[in-house]
């Protein structure tokens, strides 16, 4: 990804795989892919591309989103179990209504890798989190979707647990803005993903307070966070 283009290679085979990601040329890239539902050509899918753009439900039907990573400038790395299918890859680092993309098709293997054992697992679900209440830096989790909706696991960190209490009632409260002149830091574990899927990686996150949190929209245009999706964890060394 460099804030242009985006490029797929590699073996391209179904199983368990390690996404690798290379950013140049952008502070941040948002690796994003879609796989299409069986029957389901580029042509149905960038039909209704501007309705998916708003609302990424409007995918149903037409396919899911089965990893959205965070990915800073460099390399970095996220694992994902890919079924065999139609895919396309998008770089959803900046706010665009025509994010660069490329078609790419996975292959199925004769004998699909699995992935690691993760040490723990974090799931998102109408509307809460699921999941331990501490974390290790250095540790291998996996975060996905258990819900229906297409949900996100986002988080800012706080200087203290009561702040990050407080950080946590403002994002409940919708005051984004107030909440967020409360954190530290961020990071984004999954940007987004359809219901089932999941991606795992290594937790690399400062210790401390982390609030966990999605601000995917209802259809109604309300927060989740107001629902009730945030909630706050602790990240130890």
């Amino acid at each position: 990804m460099n804030g242009k283009s985006i490029a797929v290679s590699g073996a391209l085979q179904s199983g368990g795989v390690q996404v690798v990601s290379k950013v140049t040329n952008e502070q941040a890239g948002g690796p994003t892919f879609v796989r299409l539902d069986p029957g389901v050509t580029l042509a149905e899918l960038f039909k209704h591309f501007r309705q998916i753009a708003a609302d990424p439900n409007n995918l149903d039907g037409l396919g899911s989103i089965v990893l959205s990573a965070g990915a800073p400038k460099g390399t970095s790395s996220v694992q994902v179990t890919l079924a065999p299918g139609q895919y396309v890859a998008l770089d959803l680092g900046r706010q665009s209504s025509k994010p660069p993309l490329v078609p790419f098709t996975v292959s199925k293997a004769t004998a699909p890798a699995k992935l690691p054992a993760p040490a723990a697992t974090v799931t998102s679900i109408e509307f809460a989190f699921r999941g331990p209440s501490v974390l290790h830096d250095g540790q291998l989790v996996r975060f996905g979707n258990s819900g229906f909706l297409v949900h996100m696991i986002v988080a800012a960190r706080a200087s203290s647990l009561a702040n990050a209490r407080k950080l946590a009632a403002l994002l409940k409260a919708g005051q984004d803005r107030k909440a967020q002149h409360l954190a530290d830091g961020f990071a984004t574990f999954d940007g987004g993903i359809s219901h089932h899927a999941y991606q795992q990686l290594v937790v690399h996150a400062k210790p401390g307070y982390w609030v966990l949190a999605c601000f995917m929209d209802t259809q109604d245009h309300r927060e989740h966070t107001t629902l009730g999706m945030e909630r706050v964890i602790r990240i130890v060394k």
